[in-house]
């Protein structure tokens, strides 16, 4: 039976993590992938990783490289590559920092693994989902962004934490885009079945909500670098639902045309994922308040492809 193939583009603190959840839920062989000038830390994470095998118990082989004809084959590929936001530096700067590496990266995905599931990683996430869309010509299903389940899982975190409950019967829904722009869905939020408005006050469901959106800043606070642990995590969450064909909802950034009316951008929104990528759009009644917040969020996404757009002319 054909092992799966995984490759991860990008072997800084996110990717090499997203390798490292990968082995450990042996999801198949692993490719880790840098440019020519980081390539030796790229082979020596693949290196290190690859040797915990016998004490972890996994097989997979685990391979480091700046070649790109290595990600020949993959199922699903994690593009992590760009670099973080500078003090000084503004969003267009980000931006036009950013695009130039995810379209590199995306030409390249184009020309050796044209089959592959593409999740997107880095920042700004809505821009970064639509240049790979635009450069590599894939399917929408083929294209998808992860932020959501990172959102997701530090809401139900700080929910667990009040409710004084294990995190694992806490199911919960975001959507919209990620951070400051996420949408708060308490009514679909429920712990083993009871809503969660049942067993906490309002205050402190908002309260939970609005930790999570900065909760990627808390981390940059704490430790002077962004969070990789908790996004490398959501990021394999994918892979493996689509990876293994589970048909599971979760919250990414999708493709939606007419679904919640947004007219053809790239979106948070509860997904089906599994062998063909996203396979399904969930579309949840929103009441006004909701619908009001998502259009907004969308708005900031439109701002951003806008942006892309401006300074980027060939991928409108």
């Amino acid at each position: 039976m054909r092992r799966a193939k995984l490759s991860v583009i990008g072997a800084g603190n996110v990717g090499a993590t997203c390798a490292h959840w990968a082995a450990a839920k042996e999801l198949g062989d692993i490719v880790l992938l840098d440019i020519p000038d980081k390539v030796g830390v790229a082979q020596g994470k693949a290196l290190d990783l690859w040797c915990c095998g016998p004490m972890e118990r996994f097989d997979a082989n685990i391979l480091g490289t700046s070649d790109y004809k290595d990600i020949e084959g993959s199922d699903v590929i994690i593009v992590t590559a760009g670099l973080p936001r500078k003090p000084g530096m503004s969003r267009d700067d980000l931006i036009n920092t950013n695009v130039k590496i995810v379209k590199s990266v995306s030409e390249q995905i184009k020309k050796y693994a044209p089959n592959a599931v593409v999740i997107l990683v880095s920042n700004p996430l809505d821009a970064m989902v639509y240049t790979a869309w635009k450069v590599t010509g894939f399917p929408t299903n083929q294209i998808v962004g992860q932020a959501g389940c990172l959102d997701v899982a530090r809401y139900c975190t700080f929910l667990a934490e009040k409710i004084g409950c294990s995190i694992e019967d806490i199911s919960a829904l975001l959507m919209g885009g990620h951070g400051d722009d996420m949408v708060p869905l308490p009514r679909y939020t429920s712990v083993h079945g009871i809503p969660v408005t049942e067993l906490l006050d309002d205050a402190t469901i908002t309260a939970c909500v609005d930790r999570a959106k900065v909760g990627g800043g808390e981390v940059v606070k704490l430790m002077g670098t962004s969070a990789y642990y908790a996004p490398a995590s959501g990021s394999v969450q994918m892979a493996e639902a689509i990876i293994k064909d589970k048909k599971r909802i979760l919250p990414c950034a999708a493709y939606c045309g007419k679904e919640y009316g947004v007219g053809g951008y790239f979106v948070g929104v509860p997904c089906v994922l599994g062998s063909g990528g996203v396979e399904k759009i969930i579309e949840c009644k929103l009441n006004t308040d909701e619908k009001k917040l998502l259009e907004e969020s969308v708005s900031h996404v439109k701002d951003l492809v806008g942006v892309v757009q401006n300074l980027f002319p060939e991928l409108k």
